[in-house]
């Protein structure tokens, strides 16, 4: 079976089991105001965490893949993940409308699904960007999105997230701006650097590139990042800005951090950062 990008480096086998994580993410959660729940999305109960203020705009993070695999060679038995790098965002997020989106399966019992579906470890490892997956959390962000108010999304994406949003922000017309933080920009790229197999159907970010052109955006990478390196980024904003396409409306910075560490940190200031104008070029 496949190797997911998150977990090319080993893990131990002393960290925390599935309930401490889901109980140490709504700690964090409640800490900044959000609130723990559930959001139907296809034939997932996604689990969520937001604020309860109604806005014009909502602040969407969605997370990383998590947990996904135990080893090169076998899939974990739950996807929550061990460090929430977007809910932490998202907890330093000052605006009133936020929501953190979880993947399919991670956090169970905060989001219970029908024991066979996550009974099957590729819905977070060879099918985590397939076209089901997609139009589950895109079933997930229309609920937030009216629970919130909100006529339009600032989605925020971490690692795997950051793909997800990125596809999102393609097929959509009411994203506002995409960041995102050590996003996997484009799997096959990702999956050629490690020496792995693409999985059959996985979705491109950058096939829907032309679509992004007039999406205000920021691709975040961490220099010291070995998971999603900041050539990935640098690679995705320069195919985005091909002859034909403008390449104001994107920009990449580099910050000082690791796929997962650091970013916590640096948040409040590379969130403050103006988005581009999509003005000019």
């Amino acid at each position: 079976m496949l190797l997911t990008t998150l977990a090319l480096t080993p893990l131990l086998v002393a960290c925390a089991g599935p309930s401490a994580r889901r109980d140490g993410a709504d700690a964090l959660a409640a800490t900044a105001g959000l609130m723990p729940g559930t959001v139907p999305a296809g034939p997932f109960a996604l689990a969520v965490w937001q604020r309860t203020a109604k806005a014009s705009a909502l602040s969407l993070y969605i997370e990383g893949d998590g947990l996904a695999w135990l080893d090169r060679s076998r899939p974990s038995p739950d996807p929550t993940p061990v460090e929430p790098v977007a809910l932490r965002l998202a907890a330093l997020d000052p605006t009133p409308a936020v929501a953190v989106l979880a993947r399919p399966c991670q956090y169970r019992r905060a989001a219970p699904q029908p024991q066979p579906l996550c009974d099957d470890p590729r819905w977070w490892t060879e099918r985590r960007f397939t076209p089901a997956t997609l139009a589950a959390l895109e079933q997930a962000v229309d609920v937030l999105k009216e629970r919130a108010g909100a006529e339009r999304l600032h989605l925020i994406g971490f690692s795997g997230g950051g793909a997800l949003a990125t596809l999102l922000a393609a097929r959509r017309s009411d994203v506002a701006s995409l960041r995102t933080v050590a996003g996997n920009l484009e799997p096959a790229w990702i999956d050629r650097l490690h020496g792995v197999d693409t999985p059959s159907g996985t979705l491109s970010p950058l096939a829907g590139a032309e679509r992004l052109s007039q999406v205000p955006q920021i691709h975040f990478s961490g220099l010291r990042d070995r998971v999603v390196p900041p050539e990935i980024a640098e690679r995705f904003t320069e195919a985005v800005g091909r002859p034909g396409r403008s390449t104001a409306c994107i920009r990449h910075e580099r910050t000082a951090a690791g796929h997962t560490d650091g970013w916590a940190q640096a948040w409040p200031a590379l969130l403050a950062r103006p988005l581009p104008a999509c003005d000019a070029g």
